[in-house]
C-alpha cells in the first residue's frame, strides 16, 4: 500500500494530551509517523500512513476522550 498523509483537527491542546494518545498511536499498525502541532489553533494531528485508515486513527483518538475531525486526506 502506498504511503499517505492525513491531517486532523483535534482537541489535544497540550503535551499531556498528546501523551495520552502516544502509546496507542505508536503501536498502531500502519502508522509510519505522527505529530500534533499544539501551537496551531486547530491542534493539527498529522499522520504518515502505510495502511491505517483515517477512520481507525479517529477511533484511537476518540477512544482517549478527544475530539477529532479529518481535514485533509
Amino acid at each position: 500500500m502506498e504511503n499517505n498523509q492525513f491531517q486532523f483537527k483535534t482537541s489535544m491542546n497540550c503535551g499531556g494530551c498528546v501523551a495520552k494518545v502516544k502509546t496507542e498511536l505508536d503501536k498502531a499498525t500502519g502508522i509510519i509517523s505522527w505529530n500534533v502541532d499544539t501551537n496551531n489553533p486547530d491542534k493539527i494531528l498529522t499522520i504518515s500512513s502505510n495502511g491505517i485508515s483515517p477512520e481507525e486513527v479517529m477511533r484511537i483518538v476518540q477512544g482517549k476522550g478527544f475530539n477529532i475531525e479529518l481535514i485533509r486526506q
